[in-house]
């Protein structure tokens, strides 16, 4: 596995090593002392899994402390633009974000650590979404932060994509107090 750090600090995104063949391929998506020797001494808690049509937009959620979760992302099947929100008030990147392409083509996997808002766009129709958490999910310390907020200039590509209405109503970024 190859482990990529990005511009903002925690954020990593890792390549998986890919053995393919006229049969298919296989690899190895999670490896706890593959993720040890690189840095992550993270524990995972729970699998999430969701199904999304093209178009389709969640987020931008987290998770407050003390159920803040860290998450490793990746696409079982279809693409998604994902996207992650630093909101640790005292990084030097606070605000900023980073957009990748995750897809079952590329492999390309996304470890974002706790402090983040985190949101997708699926790509395709179908689109399989899993990921792994550090830490149990807990409906009173859900966050979000409005998809489209200008301040953040996140360009999904897209102008009306198909949104909850907890998406729709999510607070703006300027208006939104951090708890990390």
């Amino acid at each position: 596995m190859q482990f990529i750090e990005t511009e903002i600090e925690g954020l990593l995104i890792i390549k998986p090593k890919i053995f393919e063949d006229e049969r298919g391929h296989f690899f190895e998506s999670y490896n706890k002392e593959v993720f040890k020797k690189n840095g992550l001494t993270v524990e995972f808690v729970q699998d999430n899994q969701s199904l999304s049509q093209k178009n389709v937009l969640r987020g931008l959620h987290f998770q407050a402390p003390p159920f803040a979760q860290g998450k490793l992302i990746r696409v079982i099947k279809g693409s998604v633009l994902d996207v992650a929100v630093d909101i640790r008030k005292k990084s030097s990147t606070y605000g900023k974000h980073m957009v990748v392409e995750l897809s079952e083509y590329n492999k390309t996997m996304l470890y974002i650590p706790t402090g983040f808002a985190h949101g997708f766009l699926t790509l395709e129709d179908n689109t399989l979404f899993s990921y792994k958490c550090t830490n149990n999910y807990n409906k009173e310390s859900e966050g979000s932060i409005l998809w489209c907020d200008k301040d953040l200039k996140i360009d999904w590509g897209i102008s009306n994509p198909i949104l909850s209405e907890k998406d729709k109503e999510s607070p703006l970024f300027n208006s939104f107090n951090s708890p990390f």
